[in-house]
């Protein structure tokens, strides 16, 4: 078990960690705004949407995604901080849009849970393909709550949190960005992943709100090392580098809008690899 830091506290509602140029950032979708944090752990508000949720990612060029998951579309931040519209996601699904990863070509792909969270009766989700263009394009299916995606360092290789089936999905990404051959990657029984990341030894951190905690396994479900908090592990990201750092957001589930967020570091055995 490994003991974590609290690198930030009064958070409304965190999800969807990146690092990005030294720094680490994060959605706080309680809060409707993207925050960077420095070397010693002060906020900065790089953006802001109105939108739950509103996962990020980056371009390859550095320029930011966010998923207006409110409006059906992709936002891109340019490098004056304006927000212009990258794509339209409402021709594929007009359900609440979730996770956002981008590959090395800038391909983004952007998972659709498929219902009305909390509430609504359930149905499968999906994933898209938007391309650098703007295109959109439907490549996944049937999938029982898709969650964080990560793309191994390979860009072969795509991994959903498949929620509701306990397990990490996998599928192989073909030239044309497209996804093939699905497969179960990893079943995590008991856990229900949330966020996902993949490091450098090939292994996968996924956070679980319902234990409190972030795993890393290993290709067919071998668990590594456990990282323990005092509430819901809801997404996770590592560090590049020496000395890397497994950065964890979470909070109360359930909370009515009380800043009971945190944002946690915890020394890792292998950097990040691969996206995000």
């Amino acid at each position: 078990m490994i003991e974590p830091e609290i690198l930030l506290d009064g958070v409304v509602f965190g999800e969807s960690p990146r690092w990005h140029d030294g720094r680490l950032w994060f959605s706080d979708w309680g809060a409707n705004q993207v925050i960077a944090l420095d070397e010693d752990g002060r906020p900065e508000v790089m953006a802001s949407v109105p939108s739950f949720p509103m996962c990020i990612d980056f371009l390859p060029d550095g320029r930011l995604l966010i998923v207006d998951s409110a409006r059906q579309r992709l936002l891109r931040r340019e490098s004056d901080g304006s927000l212009v519209t990258h794509a339209d996601l409402g021709g594929i699904s007009r359900k609440p849009w979730n996770d956002i990863v981008v590959d090395d070509r800038g391909n983004a792909y952007v998972n659709s849970i498929g219902f009305d969270f909390p509430g609504g009766e359930y149905a499968p989700g999906l994933i898209a393909l938007v391309t650098p263009d703007g295109g959109v394009v439907q490549v996944a299916a049937d999938l029982a709550f898709p969650n964080g995606m990560a793309i191994t360092p390979d860009g072969r290789t795509l991994i959903v949190a498949e929620s509701y089936a306990e397990r990490l999905t996998a599928y192989r990404i073909d030239p044309e960005g497209l996804l093939r051959d699905r497969r179960e990657w990893a079943a995590t029984p008991g856990d229900h992943p949330d966020g996902i990341c993949v490091d450098a030894e090939g292994a996968v951190w996924l956070a679980d709100v319902g234990n409190q905690r972030c795993l890393r396994v290993r290709e067919g479900g071998e668990v590594l090392a456990t990282a323990g908090f005092d509430r819901g592990a809801f997404a996770c990201v590592l560090s590049r580098g020496e000395s890397p750092r497994l950065f964890v957001v979470g909070q109360q589930w359930g909370g009515g809008g009380e800043r009971t967020g945190r944002v946690w570091s915890v020394p890792a055995p292998a950097p990040g690899a691969g996206h995000p």
